[in-house]
């Protein structure tokens, strides 16, 4: 039912246009000319003008001929740098990138079976309920496109966000609340020559501070924890009198990353005091996590699609970030499913034909299966 050829040739045709953070105004608008071509009646909201971009989301409903409720599909239309001039190769099964830029599937294969699904509905007159279709900007740089996307205008009962990797059936369930901690240390200043006891060096406090973390890394099966700069000193012949730590905190539960997070700011702040520094802590939530159980309806709708299609689910936490955690804080129960790109941001990313096609045969069955 879903017509390959259709569909390699909509993701290619999606990989030549440059949609990199920010700058997505030439996807933004092919998006909506493509279905504007299948009788709808996209819109474009006012995120980009929020966020510093050249675009917003683009929004689409496909209405209903059924009186089943509501569900929403979503993609991100930006790619990650290098991403200028991609140029798509098809080896075989395979479509890859030329090696010099990035082959842009995260997540432009997700769009292309947004696409391909909707043309499928339409022209073999498939029941279905209303659909809508969202496409994000910016979700590489803090997921800020679907952040002011207002979904108050999509009653959608579900959300499937295609931006996941895998064998096709796989899901992200899980995804970890994200804190962001910023630790700043104050020594003192001093010459380093002629009076260095008169300082009180913040880098060799922020060393001591950092060496008495009890982790860093993995904590746990659920937890994560990175300080990943590290700022500090103005000159070589000063003692340096400030130091900036900065990372992150992700855990799946909200209450073991208020606890980490707690635990690791006591103990800097503990160690930089017995040094004679100062310490201030700056701890802010950039994403809530979320966890959609086994039993939830959405898992069972699409477990029931893909027991159609021979398709094994392969539900799973994942440590990464996405417009998934976003739809999920703004009240809409979403999961990430896999759309089988492989190696994303790098220049060997690539993605299978097969795959995407066995995706977008995924998206279909749910739609019917959901349609009754």
């Amino acid at each position: 039912m879903i017509n390959v050829d259709r569909l390699v040739k909509t993701f290619c045709d999606l990989v030549r246009v440059d949609s990199v953070s920010r700058q997505e105004r030439q996807m933004a608008d092919t998006i909506k000319e493509e279905f504007v071509k299948m009788g709808y009646s996209p819109i474009e909201d006012d995120a980009g003008k929020a966020v510093g971009g050249n675009a917003g989301n683009v929004i689409v409903k496909i209405p209903g001929s059924s009186s089943a409720e509501p569900l929403l599909f979503m993609a991100h239309m930006d790619t990650v740098v290098p991403g200028h001039g991609k140029v798509p190769v098809i080896d075989g099964d395979i479509i890859r990138s030329d090696g010099k830029t990035v082959l842009g599937g995260d997540d432009l294969a997700g769009v292309a079976c947004i696409f391909e699904a909707i043309r499928v509905i339409k022209e073999k007159n498939i029941s279905h309920g209303d659909i809508y279709a969202v496409f994000t900007i910016a979700e590489e740089e803090g997921l800020v496109g679907a952040k002011h996307l207002d979904v108050s205008k999509i009653p959608a009962k579900f959300a499937y966000i295609l931006d996941d990797t895998g064998p096709i059936g796989t899901a992200a369930v899980k995804a970890p609340y994200y804190n962001h901690i910023k630790f700043t240390i104050n020594g003192k200043s001093a010459h380093a020559g002629l009076s260095p006891e008169e300082g009180i060096n913040a880098i060799l406090i922020a060393a001591k501070a950092v060496a008495a973390l009890p982790f860093m890394g993995r904590i746990d099966e659920d937890s994560t924890c990175n300080i990943g700069i590290i700022k500090g000193g103005r000159a070589r012949n000063i003692v340096p009198d400030e130091v900036i730590l900065d990372g992150e905190i992700r855990c799946i539960y909200e209450d073991k990353i208020n606890k980490y997070t707690k635990q690791i700011s006591d103990i800097l702040e503990k160690v930089v005091i017995a040094e004679g520094g100062t310490f201030q802590a700056e701890v802010k939530r950039n994403h809530d996590g979320y966890n959609i159980q086994e039993s939830h309806p959405i898992l069972l709708l699409m477990k029931k699609a893909a027991d159609r299609l021979g398709i094994k689910l392969n539900l799973h936490a994942t440590g990464g970030i996405s417009d998934t955690s976003v739809i999920n804080y703004k009240g809409i129960p979403a999961v990430d499913i896999s759309i089988g790109m492989t190696n994303v941001h790098s220049t060997q990313e690539q993605i299978s034909i097969s795959d995407m096609t066995k995706a977008c045969s995924l998206i279909l069955e749910i739609i019917r299966v959901h349609s009754g």
